[in-house]
């Protein structure tokens, strides 16, 4: 008796312990509910959500080496050192740990006083901020710095090599999109022609047999100096400044009168002006460009045993520059780090070392680095790599102001600072592979600082009625700087309309309520700025292509559009407006311009159409089943469709049965629905499934509220409204990649 009544009491003071499911669904990890484990979960019946019931994979963190500790009040991964004489841009200056995502103390502390005191005060003082904090529990700060398992992209080469591609790469974005509209849109969604190909490089150019190292050099035509040249300015403008353009023809022309004969084997002048007219023959006459850049880049490496200089930066700036051209973007990448370990030996990064040479070769020194930075890190972002160069112990720079203050116009400028704020958000946002309201709020006004400063002159550049030839290169390198800027956008914007598409998607929204109700949110908002940058990035470069001002060479402005090209399809694809389907084809109009001599925009062109083709098909068909639901209703009430009275008795019969099962599983009701019509039904309404007619839209007509003549910046800031009632994730801490957490998978696309 004593032994039972021991057990008794044993049994009573145990707590209860909580059974516990292996894996909850993301519905209520976000919402922090209990999870049942089922498909659906309990929560999401019950709230009449079951096709929102996903499971994501279960995620290891990673064990910490020893020692090290970690704030959570700093960031993870991303940070920048202060630069004393840059206020803005140039203060983004990231220390080679921070690219492979490892924060040093130093560098931790100053994005800490940089970034966050800043935000965190503003973010207080915002009252747009309050219905969406209102509405959503507060979220932990362990939880907003969680550490995610980056994935890995290898994709094919030319020769079938596996070539590795980050997350912010364009071609990284593409495989987002592909899997996410075959999975949930069409498995068919994209031809063959765009699945097995390679745009990473192209198979190897035929290279001259005639030249070798001590071969004799080709001969230069000195009439034909000053077309080269020209065309050269219209491709590099904006991107690299290496000589002085007024003398440029001058210097080249007086080079080439001497003649071969005055060359010397070790001479790396000669081979960087060999460059120079490689650049600007690309595109009249391939075969002696090839020829130029073949002897050029045999003097080159001549030279490599010999004394470095500036001339060696010089000479494998512009074989990148050409191989760029000549879609070779891996031999670019990899010749482009000889051309920095050359710049970095002789201090071209140094200004107080570069001012020892004179006003003249003081200027010249400073924008071969700043070339090398815009050039550097267009090649990083593209590619999703880290950069090969770094502003930790950079004194060059990227400002110009006058007497008055102001900032100078300088195109080369432009573009280093923007490309720079470009660094910042992969640093800070996709190598964290996280995305705060706090973070986005500080980048956007730091693009806005930006266009404040640029965006009026450079489309008062672009608008000019009648330009010269001369200025062709002016255009292009203020197009191509534009271009970056509304790349920017993309970029900070991207993960919020890849959430809001992801959510519609899932849920299949009617399309009207996710046109409005998809307004009130900060996130949709977001989406909205990053459909608008992509289809601003579209009207200038088509405008140039329409006046014959635009080089058909931009890799920059090639690479920039095929991005756009893809959010502007999966904005028609998530119902954020008709209008859109304008925009998609004038960005497939302008690929087809640059593919003439650009293979990587041909596979662009193609991927956007299919892109193109299969949102115009996924909004008929959808339309057309919501005229067919909403057709069933109203036939009813003037007999517009014969009834069969066989048919009605079955329905009478079958009525409640109906009823109570629509009850249970509203999801069934409507199956039931649709299955109901009988096929001499349907064919009264034969006509919803024809294509519907397109709309016709004005070439001129502004764009969701946003007119071209406003040279202004999207407004990242408006986050005002509630909270949408279908987000299933905390805006705290949005994971940017939810379609990629596939414990490890590896992309081969020469398999998909």
């Amino acid at each position: 008796m004593f032994r039972s009544n021991t057990m008794d009491s044993n049994s009573e003071a145990q707590p209860h312990i909580r059974t516990r499911v292996t894996n909850a669904c993301d519905v209520c990890k976000a919402r922090k509910v209990k999870c049942d484990g089922n498909s659906p979960c309990g929560y999401c019946a019950r709230h009449q959500r079951p096709r929102s019931c996903h499971y994501s994979p279960q995620r290891r963190r990673r064990t910490r080496l020893g020692g090290e500790t970690h704030n959570p009040s700093s960031p993870r991964t991303g940070t920048f050192a202060p630069c004393h004489h840059d206020s803005l841009a140039s203060s983004h200056h990231a220390t080679p740990a921070a690219s492979h995502g490892v924060a040093t103390p130093s560098a931790t502390s100053s994005l800490a006083g940089q970034r966050t005191a800043p935000n965190a005060q503003s973010r207080s003082d915002s009252p747009s901020l309050g219905p969406i904090d209102a509405g959503v529990p507060a979220v932990p700060e362990e939880h907003e710095e969680a550490e995610v398992p980056r994935e890995a992209r290898l994709l094919c080469d030319a020769q079938g090599k596996l070539i590795f591609i980050g997350d912010c790469a364009p071609l990284s974005f593409f495989q987002t999109v592909r899997q996410l509209v075959t999975s949930r849109v069409d498995a068919n969604a994209f031809a063959p022609q765009t699945s097995r190909y390679s745009m990473l490089e192209n198979a190897n150019p035929r290279t001259s047999a005639t030249f070798g190292f001590g071969a004799a050099p080709p001969a230069v035509n000195p009439d034909g100096v000053r077309a080269a040249v020209s065309a050269y300015l219209a491709v590099t403008t904006g991107l690299i400044d290496l000589y002085d353009h007024d003398h440029l023809v001058e210097n080249l022309s007086l080079w080439a009168g001497q003649g071969p004969g005055g060359d010397r084997p070790d001479d790396m002048t000669s081979a960087a002006n060999y460059l120079v007219l490689a650049i600007g023959c690309q595109k009249t006459d391939e075969h002696l460009s090839q020829a130029y850049f073949d002897f050029a880049r045999d003097r080159a490496f001549a030279s490599l045993g010999g004394n470095l200089s500036v001339g060696t930066a010089q000479a494998f700036l512009l074989i990148t520059l050409h191989m760029l051209g000549a879609c070779q973007i891996n031999g670019a990448f990899l010749f482009f780090g000889i051309a920095v370990r050359a710049a970095y030996s002789v201090g071209i990064h140094r200004t107080e070392v570069n001012s020892r040479f004179g006003p003249e070769l003081h200027r010249q020194r400073d924008r071969l680095w700043k070339s090398l930075r815009v050039v550097d890190l267009f090649l990083s972002t593209s590619m999703g790599r880290p950069p090969a160069t770094s502003d930790v112990d950079c004194t060059v720079s990227y400002h110009a102001t006058d007497d008055d203050g102001h900032e100078d116009f300088d195109l080369l400028n432009a573009s280093a600072q923007i490309f720079l704020i470009i660094e910042g958000i992969v640093l800070e946002v996709y190598s964290r592979r996280k995305i705060s309201l706090q973070l986005t709020e500080g980048i956007s006004r730091e693009l806005r600082d930006w266009s404040a400063r640029w965006l009026a002159l450079l489309k008062d550049i672009l608008a000019r009625p009648s330009p010269s030839a001369g200025e062709a290169g002016l255009l292009n390198g203020a197009c191509q700087v534009l271009s970056s800027y509304y790349y920017a956008v993309i970029l900070v914007s991207r993960p919020f309309l890849m959430y809001e598409l992801h959510r519609r998607l899932s849920e299949n929204l009617p399309s009207i309520s996710s046109g409005r109700a998809g307004l009130v949110s900060g996130k949709s908002k977001l989406a909205d700025a990053c459909i608008d940058a992509a289809s601003l990035m579209v009207d200038p470069v088509h405008d140039l292509i329409g006046r014959g001002m635009m080089t058909r060479r931009a890799p920059v402005v090639v690479s920039w559009l095929f991005a756009s090209s893809l959010v502007l399809g999966l904005g028609l694809l998530g119902g954020f407006g008709r209008i859109i389907e304008k925009y998609c084809r004038l960005s497939i109009t302008a690929l087809e311009y640059f593919a003439e001599s650009d293979t990587h925009a041909m596979q662009y062109s193609l991927i956007a159409k299919s892109l193109l083709a299969t949102a115009l098909e996924y909004l008929d068909k959808k339309e057309a089943q919501e005229r067919l639901q909403r057709t069933e209703s109203s036939s009813q009430l003037f007999g517009l469709i014969p009834r069969d009275p066989h048919k009605d008795g079955e329905n009478q019969q079958t009525q409640p049965q109906t009823r109570n099962r629509q009850a249970m599983t509203p999801s069934a009701g409507s199956v039931s629905k649709e299955t109901a019509y009988s096929r001499a039904d349907s064919t009264r309404l034969t006509h919803l499934g024809n294509p519907l007619p397109r709309f016709s839209f004005d070439a001129d007509s502004p764009f969701l509220g946003l007119s071209d003549a406003l040279p202004r910046t999207p407004d990242l800031s408006l986050f005002s409204g509630s909270l949408d009632a279908y987000a299933d994730q905390s805006f705290g801490a949005l994971n940017l990649f939810p379609l990629l957490d596939t414990s490890g998978h590896i992309d081969l696309a020469h398999y998909l």
